[in-house]
């Protein structure tokens, strides 16, 4: 079958861009070639691929896990079903971290629960000069993100592995001038996890106790501990817990607690700076 004819058929469930983009993945072109040359026709192999990758999509599969790829904050970042699909949403994390920063020179910054490196990654292109420490429990997110950095060419970012702070808990040097972290925020059996791409997402980065606020209370808990002086906590959460993301800030010792909207308008990152 042609490009073009491929192209002008509608199909129940999957929007013409997604067409677009799996087209590019098995003909392994860009779109603008893709849109110039309606008349190639695809071998019987590539039509086969084709077909696969569209039924999977169909039945739901996100896109970016059937290309292997998503781009988030101008860096193309590699993706697999062992982490989180990178977020607009959550380029608003990167943004305030880069503001609160902005004066700061040779800063040190923990990124917890890293996934594909995202936000790690992400913060480190834009500051060279910082080192950043990024970690996960999962080992195979670990290499999705260290391929990441390889890919992107970032090489200020160290990677490691542990639950949360026990990742850093033996480092002398565990003194952070920032801490950023998306952690799982969504509540057990919340019916969120039953639509969209979230059906595809591995729980685990997902679901966090019966308010979604398990990760969320250990990391805010326990920040105090590797910040230094003044040192700034950047969290993303849920819509509806930016009341007990800002009471646990501040039990735990921050003042200037502050919550960020994202562009849908909703509460989405909440940070604080650690009472000196």
């Amino acid at each position: 079958m042609r490009v073009g004819r491929i192209l002008s058929k509608s199909v129940s469930g999957v929007d013409a861009i997604d067409v677009e983009v799996l087209l590019t993945k098995v003909l392994n072109i860009k779109r603008a070639t893709l849109k110039a040359y309606p008349e190639r026709e695809l071998n019987e192999h590539e039509q086969a691929e084709f077909n696969t990758l569209l039924q999977k999509r169909i039945q739901g599969e996100p896109i970016a896990y059937l290309v292997g790829h998503r781009e988030f904050w101008s860096l193309d970042f590699i993706v697999t079903p062992e982490v989180l699909i990178p977020r607009a949403d959550t380029e608003l994390l990167v943004e305030i971290a880069l503001e609160l920063i902005e004066s700061k020179q040779n800063i040190r910054i923990l990124d917890l629960g890293t996934g594909s490196g995202a936000i790690a990654l992400a913060v480190a292109s834009e500051r060279p000069d910082a080192t950043v420490i990024a970690t996960d429990v999962s080992v195979e997110a670990l290499k999705i993100a260290k391929l990441n950095a390889k890919h992107n060419h970032i090489v200020n970012v160290e990677f490691t592995l542990g639950d949360w702070f026990e990742a850093i808990a033996n480092d002398a040097n565990a003194a952070f001038d920032m801490i950023l972290s998306n952690p799982p925020y969504i509540a057990n059996f919340d019916p969120h996890l039953s639509r969209g791409d979230l059906r595809f997402e591995p729980s685990k980065a997902l679901v966090s106790g019966v308010d979604g606020m398990d990760a969320l209370n250990i990391i805010i808990s326990k920040a105090g501990k590797y910040l230094v002086p003044d040192g700034l906590l950047l969290v993303e959460h849920g819509y509806d817990q930016e009341v007990l993301v800002a009471t646990a800030f501040a039990t735990a010792g921050f003042i200037n607690i502050a919550c960020c909207k994202d562009l849908s308008g909703i509460p989405r990152v909440t940070y604080g700076i650690l009472a000196s």
